[in-house]
């Protein structure tokens, strides 16, 4: 399997520091071309969203170098995976409450993280990022983990009412605001010619999904330079239709 791959991320029309982070890497191994993308979304006081953010996208590189190529020389087991993210995440929620206690600064994190192994797509999330397969048409892998979603779940509440609700941004959980932290994890098999979207709420808020079809489908998506042109243009509609977060994507192609 081989990968296109293109990011953008914006501070936006309102806030004065990006806190989002993102992160791709790529090796050569004995099966094949192995891909890992994650995107993290910060948040906290005197704009330290930034730091949780980026404690975990250095943890998620470190364990991309360290602890990837241990397991695929053992043999890859998705078991091991989920375990090895785990206390990844774990360690991290630890560090970024460690460092709240020490700053007096409440921060915290959303993660989505997509590993491709083989011919096979692992993904974890934590908090309200998503990713997108798009392919025949445009597909959420991802569920939010968040308050109106579980209402949405419950059937106290439709999606037009979600929408609508205050609370709609409000997380059930994210790294380093947690004391508990359980994230989901979701698994497929990947081919070629497809397209996955990872990006945090702030792309994708005013955006219809039938957009991010038209401009991220694997038809146009055939050159990282025309990938990262369509992402800076949907960037810059969420801007022209006042999005105030952060804005980031990253977005990859198979082949």
């Amino acid at each position: 399997m081989n990968f296109l791959t293109a990011y953008h991320t914006d501070v936006g029309i309102k806030k004065q520091t990006n806190q989002d982070s993102i992160l791709i890497h790529q090796a050569q191994s004995d099966v094949g071309n192995v891909l890992l993308a994650v995107v993290c979304d910060g948040m906290g006081g005197l704009a330290k969203g930034e730091v949780a953010s980026a404690m975990m996208i250095k943890s998620f590189s470190n364990w991309f170098c360290v602890e990837l190529p241990v397991m695929l020389s053992e043999g890859f087991q998705p078991e091991a995976l989920r375990a090895s993210w785990e206390n990844l995440v774990y360690t991290v929620n630890r560090k970024i409450g460690d460092y709240s206690d020490k700053t007096g600064v409440s921060m915290g994190t959303t993660c989505v993280a997509l590993l491709v192994v083989d011919k096979t797509y692992y993904i974890m999330n934590i908090g309200d990022s998503r990713i997108y397969l798009i392919s025949d048409n445009i597909y959420q892998l991802t569920k939010d983990q968040t308050y109106v979603q579980r209402e949405m779940d419950l059937g106290h509440m439709t999606y037009e009412q979600a929408m609508q609700d205050p609370q709609r941004n409000v997380l059930l959980q994210c790294v380093g605001a947690s004391s508990v932290i359980e994230p989901d994890f979701f698994m497929g098999d990947i081919d070629i010619n497809q397209c996955y979207m990872l990006c945090c709420d702030g792309f994708r808020h005013v955006i219809d999904p039938s957009e991010f079809f038209q401009y991220l489908n694997p038809g146009v998506s055939n050159d990282p330079a025309v990938m990262k042109q369509n992402l800076v243009y949907l960037t810059e509609l969420n801007k022209q239709r006042l999005e105030t977060d952060n804005i980031s994507a990253i977005l990859i192609r198979t082949y």
